[in-house]
């Protein structure tokens, strides 16, 4: 009776006017090769965050991620969509 556990990303999705990055990863845990459980993870990546003091704008910390979850996300990210996302939220702030 051999266990075995793996979580892989299956879904990649750009949402939005803002490009968000959702990353849906799914932990199979199986039997002598066949499974016994699934559950699945979703997390959200945005272009820019805000941090410090004064708070200021910065890229998103993505090296965490996949080789191609980076690679969305640095070919959807664009200059244009970052001082958009910016420009939204600190509408939001005023």
């Amino acid at each position: 009776m051999a266990l075995t556990k793996e979580t892989t990303t299956d879904q990649i999705e750009v949402v939005g006017e803002h490009k968000f990055v959702q990353v849906r990863a799914r932990t199979t845990i199986s039997e002598d090769g066949s499974v016994i459980s699934s559950s699945l993870h979703r997390h959200v990546l945005v272009p820019r965050v805000k941090s410090g003091d004064p708070a200021t704008w910065g890229d998103t910390d993505i090296s965490g991620e996949s080789a191609e979850v980076q690679a969305i996300c640095n070919a959807v990210w664009t200059s244009a969509v970052k001082t958009a996302y910016e420009t939204h939220m600190d509408a939001q702030e005023s």
